[in-house]
Formats: structure tokens, C-alpha cells, sequence
């Protein structure tokens, strides 16, 4: 496994960029030409269509209360903890990827200081799901560039080389990717194009990602079993996040991503002390 995921990443062109940029600048052309780079004129542009997601997403309150943590770094990466034994340099990606998104997702929005939508509208105007998200972060969207840049690295991992397997791949990633996505329209975190753009960094920081552990290895100690401690107080205090929310929270989603992390715990434990 580790070696189709050397290989795949090692096909990858930095032409990739060019889409996620011309998508970028379409959305700001888009915005200039409707006079909405302000933060004003950039909410009240969305309120319609924010409006229409978010009730229609508020019918399905525990789907999308369950489907929008796995945007919570500390879950998504619980559920793949498993790839450090078998796709270490998966892994070496996905560090390399997640710290490219913190830098942009907190860069950014201290950047824009857009207001949530509970800061703008009447509260009673739409569907709010869980703990109400306020405050002036909501461009872009965090969770958003958390699932793209980790499912971006998944995406070029494991790429099939037969094309129609390709194309299927590609889109489930993409569309499932998105549909977790919109669950923070869902839950009256953010509008449309938050999530959006946070979408397109995430992919932007999971390409990022797979070039800088691809040129400089700086994460190559991942598959040393000297420093499977690492990862191993990493996963009990992932566990100690995780029941912690369990017992907030109580969704049946946390109870599978308690239950991921149990092997690689196991296997790295046992490998590490017969070493």
C-alpha cells in the first residue's frame, strides 16, 4: 500500500495548482463585478441561497449534526490513524497538508473577520444545529479546508490507474467531500461560499501538502517504530477528546471514531515494544 502511494504522488505536476487558483480567481472576479468584496455586500449576496441550504439541510438535524464533525481535525485524522502503519507516507503528507491548512485557515480569518451568520441575521430566521457558531471567522470556512486537504491527500494516495475507476474515484471524493462540507451551511456556521472557498484551500493545502514531504521528507521519521510514542499519546489523547464529546455531545458518529483508532493503537504499542 505504502508503494502504490509513492507512486501516485511521485506522477503528480504542479500544473495541479492551476485549477484551484482559477477557481479562486473566478469567485473573486465574480464578487467584484457585484460589487460584494465588502463584508457587508459579500453576506447580504448570499442571504437567499444561505437561506434555502440551510433550511433544507435543518430537515435532517442529526445527519448533519453527525456528518459535520468529521471536520474536526482531531476526528477526520482519528479515522485515518490506521494509514500510519500501512501508508506512512500518507501520513507524511498529511502532516505537512494539515499544518499548510492551519496557517490558511487562520491566516485568512483574521484576514476577513466575516461575521457568522448568527452575528448578521435573527437567530429565529433559520436553523441553528448544536453550539451556536459566533463571532468573526466564517471566511472561510475551517472544517471545510480540514475535509478537502485531508481528502485531497486520500484522493492522489490511492488513484486508481484504470480510468473509469479514476473518474469514479474522483467523484466520490469530490462529492462526499462536499456534502460534509455544506453540513456548516446546515448547521447555521457559515454561508455558501465560505464553504466553498474553504473547499478550494483545502485542496490548495493538500497538494501543498504531498509536494513538500515529497521534496523534503522533513516527516520520514513516521515510519520509524522509535517514534511510534508519538502517535500512540497522540491517539489517547485523541480517545480523551473523543469521550469528552461523547459524553457533550452523544452522537452515534463518535462512537465509530472511538472504535478506529483501537487497532493502530494496539499494533504500534506491541510494535514498539518487541522492537
Amino acid at each position: 500500500m505504502n508503494v502504490k502511494v509513492i507512486n501516485n504522488y511521485s506522477k503528480l505536476k504542479p500544473c495541479l495548482f492551476s485549477l484551484p487558483i482559477s477557481l479562486l480567481a473566478a469567485i473573486t472576479l465574480f464578487l467584484y463585478h457585484k460589487d460584494s468584496l465588502h463584508t457587508d455586500k459579500y453576506v447580504q449576496i448570499q442571504k437567499d441561497i444561505f437561506f434555502f441550504i440551510n433550511y433544507n439541510l435543518g430537515q435532517f438535524p442529526d445527519i448533519v449534526y453527525n456528518l459535520t464533525q468529521l471536520g474536526d481535525a482531531s476526528i477526520i485524522l482519528s479515522v485515518l490513524s490506521i494509514f500510519i502503519l500501512y501508508a506512512p507516507r500518507m501520513w507524511e503528507s498529511l502532516i505537512s497538508a494539515s499544518l499548510a491548512s492551519f496557517v490558511f485557515s487562520v491566516g485568512l480569518k483574521n484576514i476577513f473577520r466575516v461575521p457568522r451568520p448568527a452575528v448578521v441575521f435573527d437567530n429565529n430566521c433559520f436553523v441553528i444545529i448544536g453550539k451556536k457558531a459566533v463571532g468573526y471567522a466564517s471566511l472561510p470556512s475551517g472544517h471545510s479546508i480540514t475535509v478537502f486537504t485531508t481528502f485531497t491527500v486520500l484522493l492522489f494516495a490511492f488513484m486508481p490507474e484504470r480510468l473509469s475507476y479514476k473518474i469514479l474515484w474522483v467523484l466520490s471524493i469530490i462529492i462526499t467531500g462536499l456534502i460534509i462540507a455544506f453540513t456548516r451551511v446546515g448547521v447555521g456556521a457559515h454561508y455558501p461560499l465560505d464553504v466553498i472557498i474553504g473547499s478550494i484551500i483545502g485542496y490548495i493545502s493538500g497538494l501543498a501538502g504531498i509536494f513538500i514531504s515529497r521534496k523534503y521528507r522533513i516527516w520520514a521519521w513516521v515510519n520509524n517504530k522509535k517514534y511510534y510514542p508519538v502517535f500512540i499519546l497522540s491517539i489517547v489523547a485523541c480517545f480523551v477528546s473523543l469521550i469528552s464529546q461523547i459524553i457533550d455531545k452523544n452522537l452515534i458518529i463518535l462512537y465509530f471514531v472511538l472504535i478506529c483508532p483501537i487497532v493502530p493503537f494496539y499494533k504500534m504499542a506491541y510494535a514498539f515494544i518487541k522492537r
